[in-house]
């Protein structure tokens, strides 16, 4: 307390010095959940001034339209993924699901198929939605764990794709098919794709019931369920979405690649996670946004060109993913003990 002699409108300096020093912890901790807020940000500004400044080309409007082009894929699988991490879930089959999409997709599409590509995108994308579905069963209605249920599934996936494919390319697929990995004006097709995709999932997430009960399962399934919410069809409809789109990314490499091949997806599964948890999405569930994800399969996307551009071996490339994942969990894990 200031001495009862000291003038009005003065301050002891003890006094004066203490709260200097809460309103200098204040700002300091206002600055840190800043930086922790646009951390994604700033990592994809670092990189790209690194990698611009190690090689001239990089920043060139080229390869920019590359790198686009080549997350196109990632971004669909992370969108999924984003859905069902939210709620707490995990989709490991997207990979198998990939390469099933793009081997029916290719049947279809061949030339002696007698069917319309129209048809082609329709059945490699309900391929993938019916795994989504026998994940979605499994988890939702017969309790199965999600990682259990969906490394099932991804070797159900699998086999099925080497099964009708008979473990070698299906090729000689129509010009209407390979035209969906051409361009619409200036905009290449699986980046118009891409945009579209993540315009309507986050309109999903961010303004519709649908969304918010989506959060609410994943942030307390409890509560929700004492709010009116159906579990069992919100989880459901979580792992079929997840599935679709990763059909929809296998039809589109199909038609990239110039043929169904069952392995197109291998590994695609962890770059898609990857990209959700680096982009703020909490595998405790309930936590994150789609604008999140779409930072992290950009930086995903900036890393691997960028790295490539300088001849970066692969093999440090998957140190060097590796330990950004663990970081983007770490920042992730400091965010939700602060807020708490």
């Amino acid at each position: 307390m200031a001495p009862s002699n000291m003038p009005l409108g003065k301050v002891a300096p003890a006094t004066a010095g203490a709260a200097g020093a809460i309103a200098g912890g204040l700002d300091m901790r206002r600055l840190s959940r800043l930086a922790l807020r646009y951390s994604l940000v700033i990592i994809l500004f670092v990189f790209l001034v690194a990698l611009a400044i190690s090689n001239r080309s990089f920043l060139t409007l080229s390869n920019m339209n590359v790198i686009l082009i080549q997350v196109a894929a990632n971004a669909l699988l992370a969108t999924g993924a984003t859905f069902v991490i939210l709620t707490g879930g995990i989709d490991l089959s997207v990979g198998s699901v990939v390469g099933l999409a793009g081997v029916v997709a290719a049947l279809v599409a061949q030339n002696d198929g007698g069917l319309t590509c129209a048809e082609a995108v329709l059945l490699g994308i309900v391929a993938g939605g019916l795994i989504g579905a026998f994940n979605g069963l499994l988890v939702a209605f017969a309790k199965v764990p999600p990682f259990v249920a969906t490394l099932g599934n991804m070797t159900v996936a699998s086999g099925l794709a080497f099964v009708f494919s008979d473990g070698q390319p299906i090729s000689g697929l129509s010009d209407q098919f390979l035209s969906l990995s051409g361009t619409i004006g200036a905009l290449s097709i699986p980046v118009a794709v891409m945009l579209v995709v993540v315009l309507v999932s986050w309109f999903v997430l961010a303004r519709t019931k649908f969304g918010m009960h989506i959060y609410a399962v994943g942030g307390n399934a409890h509560a929700a369920r004492v709010a009116g919410v159906s579990l069992q069809t919100i989880r459901f409809a979580v792992y079929v979405i997840s599935a679709t789109l990763a059909g929809l990314a296998g039809v589109l490499l199909a038609a990239r690649a110039t043929a169904g091949i069952a392995t197109t997806g291998t590994g695609y599964e962890l770059n898609a996670i990857a990209a959700a948890v680096i982009g703020g999405i909490s595998l405790m569930g309930g936590r994150g946004s789609i604008i999140g994800t779409v930072f992290g399969f950009l930086i995903i996307g900036v890393l691997d060109n960028g790295l490539n551009i300088i001849n970066v071996s692969p093999f440090y490339q998957l140190i060097v993913k590796g330990l950004i994942i663990i970081g983007a969990v770490f920042v992730d894990s400091i965010t939700h003990r602060s807020d708490d």
